[in-house]
């Protein structure tokens, strides 16, 4: 009997502030140590609004704009980009079931006094099913 081990990959939110691209860079950099493919996710603030067909190309058209100047070239044919809609700490960590390693974001002040910033990342560490690693851009403090 053969046994072939499940494909590698790191997962990273983004949603375009300095901190989730610093975990974009950081995740790509984790998946080329671990040789792993690269799932970039983007769950868009729709709250009020239905999901609309359009509106997610144009969302997924920005994302793929934003990994193209993040990412290394070589780093493209390992990436996959994904648009999805519901609470970004559910999001993620469903999409985090398989993976190696999840990266998200962090702000590092925030309105509710949550150092990590909103309640995405306390939610993520609660119900992660992998490792964490929580970025911040330090150079736009």
């Amino acid at each position: 009997m053969f046994f072939v081990p499940g494909q590698r990959h790191v997962v990273v939110g983004v949603d375009g502030s300095v901190n989730s691209l610093a975990a974009l860079r950081r995740a790509a950099a984790e998946a080329e140590r671990r040789h792993a493919r690269l799932d970039v996710i983007r769950v868009p603030d729709t709250t009020g609004t239905a999901a609309h067909p359009l509106r997610t190309v144009g969302q997924w058209l920005r994302l793929r704009t934003l990994a193209a100047r993040t990412l290394r070239r070589s780093q493209h044919f390992t990436t996959r980009l994904h648009i999805a809609h519901g609470d970004p700490g559910t999001v993620l960590t469903d999409a985090a079931r398989n993976a190696d390693l999840l990266v998200i974001g962090a702000r590092v002040h925030s309105e509710q006094g949550n150092p990590f910033g909103g309640d995405t990342v306390p939610r993520v560490l609660e119900k992660a099913p992998c490792e964490v690693l929580i970025c911040a851009d330090h150079t736009a403090a």
